[in-house]
């Protein structure tokens, strides 16, 4: 565990050292450096200031491990997040990096059976992931008891705040213990996240970490729209359009990553791949392998991925989409380091598009849309970078052995059908339409919108006392969204339809969650009108 020595430094146990080992780790980052001493040596309050995709969860995570008992007859941790992508990203990172230690960690969150959530609350948990009003629902119902935990943490706070939950926040600090030990982190820290910390945290050490951007400006990033069973095709279009591919494409899962690679093998391509199943002494085989291009494609989860340090990559191909802004931010930022240019793609099926406009939001992006490159645009790529390779050995190579041979074809033959069935009989295959798939349009009717509009249905209408102005201001009040977005109002007698844009529509959606108006929420997505087209 040489590699390990810096997280050695930090006070970690040999048991945490080889869950990282096994994980892939090298190096901590600056929040790591900074955090996991801190935690371990002190009983200190903390208040973390670092940016997305800086290694937050494993800085906070580590040092949890470290110091929770096994077989804990209660509670011993709440980590707070602000979205449910968020809790299952956090629950499965520390589930990883728990190695051997028995410790039960759940994610609990708003859409999840609340049947399945009592199950494994009753079963006995150590650390609890959640939002904010799925931990109230279980506060409230008394299947969650967190008078006894040692620590508490609030992940994204200003994200947190943002979304409205800040009071629910306070709510829930309101039920725990005094003595906690309370961990607040945040990449920025608006006045009213002081306060909070002032109210609720002890005498607490800021700890500020910059690291360098992952997202910067050499960065170009690319989405493309494809039906699900496309994704090959389209993937396969890219690679072979490039002059040169170095690329990191990323999957969801191990079985993804197997049957990618495989699929990228057997059509040619010089792919591995790596995820948590494969063994150490494998991994640095392939890693060694793909840092020498001697292969030029990994196909990888974003845990195997964790940690590797690999430069002058021009691709990052988000294959499936990731689970939230932290990891798209952490997958992109891999490639145009060291002032070279890279490029970062990202696919979409017609049903994730709204997920995309949620991570282009929070990760603070401009991903811009692409057309799949068309076949006779491979084929002229292709064409040109042959030409370029057969004029590179006329004007280097050495072609004598072979003036004899090319003497007696050229008696009977022109030198161009010489040449034309040369390239024919060994580039047919990639010279030539018929041999590639047709990519199918996505169909438009399946997003919210196409034009990035997304039409909601409320619960109130003439009967509430709404007219079209009043709604708007209603939600304008309640919100605080531009209200000049607010378009395509209708109201009826029991209720009414708005359109607004994705963005304001999340932020609207998240605020109403709560609102119920018998026993249906305020507002939520309209359902597709048969007449629509």
């Amino acid at each position: 565990m040489v590699k390990l020595a810096k997280f050695r430094a930090l006070g970690l146990s040999d048991i945490t050292l080889k869950a990282l080992e096994k994980k892939g780790f090298e190096e901590p980052s600056k929040i790591q450096e900074r955090i996991i001493p801190l935690f371990l040596s002190t009983d200190k309050d903390i208040v973390g200031q670092a940016q997305t995709g800086t290694g937050k969860t494993a800085a906070f995570g580590l040092p949890l491990i470290e110091l929770l008992k096994e077989n804990s007859k209660y509670v011993q941790v709440l980590i707070l997040t602000p979205t449910r992508e968020l809790a299952i990203q956090v629950a499965e990172e520390i589930n990883s990096l728990k190695g051997s230690k028995r410790l039960q960690i759940v994610p609990i969150y708003g859409g999840q059976s609340i049947e399945q959530q009592l199950r494994r609350l009753k079963s006995g948990v150590d650390i609890v992931v959640g939002t904010p009003g799925r931990v109230i629902d279980h506060i409230k119902r008394k299947t969650l008891v967190l008078k006894d935990i040692s620590n508490m943490i609030l992940d994204e706070a200003d994200e947190m705040l943002n979304m409205g939950f800040i009071d629910d926040v306070e709510e829930i600090l309101k039920s725990t213990n005094s003595n906690k030990r309370v961990l607040l982190f945040s990449a920025t820290m608006p006045d009213r996240i002081l306060r909070l910390a002032e109210k609720y945290m002890k005498k607490y050490e800021l700890v500020k970490a910059t690291e360098e951007k992952l997202t910067i400006n050499l960065t170009d990033q690319i989405y493309f729209e494809v039906n699900m069973v496309d994704k090959l095709e389209a993937l396969c279009r890219i690679i072979d359009i490039e002059n040169v591919f170095y690329g990191l494409i990323f999957c969801r899962t191990k079985v993804d990553v197997d049957t990618l690679a495989n699929k990228l093998m057997e059509r040619g391509y010089s792919a591995e791949a790596l995820h948590g199943d494969i063994s150490q002494y494998q991994r640095e085989r392939i890693l060694d392998k793909f840092k020498r291009r001697k292969a030029n494609i990994l196909v990888a989860t974003d845990v195997a991925a964790r940690g590797i340090d690999i430069v002058e990559l021009t691709h990052v191909i988000n294959y499936s989409l990731p689970q939230d802004p932290e990891s798209y931010v952490h997958r992109i930022g891999r490639t145009g380091r060291a002032g070279k240019e890279g490029t970062a793609i990202t696919f979409i099926t017609p049903s994730e598009y709204r997920k995309l406009t949620y991570i282009q939001k929070l990760a603070k992006s401009k991903i811009r849309k692409e057309k799949i490159p068309e076949i006779m645009d491979i084929i002229n790529s292709k064409k040109l970078r042959l030409k370029k390779d057969i004029l590179k050995v006329i004007k280097e190579g050495d072609c004598s052995n072979y003036s004899e041979l090319a003497s007696e074809m050229l008696v009977e033959n022109k030198p161009e059908e010489v040449c034309s069935a040369l390239l024919k009989h060994f580039f047919q295959e990639e010279l030539e339409i018929k041999n590639y798939n047709k990519i199918r349009e996505t169909s438009k009717n399946s997003f919210i919108d196409i034009k990035g509009k997304t039409r909601l249905f409320v619960a109130l209408g003439k009967m509430d006392g709404m007219s079209p102005r009043r709604l708007v201001d209603f939600i304008k009040n309640k919100v605080h969204v531009d209200d000049r977005k607010i378009n395509d109002v209708q109201i009826f007698d029991k209720f009414s339809f708005i359109n607004v844009p994705f963005e304001e529509a999340e932020i609207i959606l998240r605020f109403f969650k709560k609102d119920t108006k018998g026993n249906r929420p305020v507002v939520v997505i309209a359902k597709k009108r048969k007449d629509s087209r």
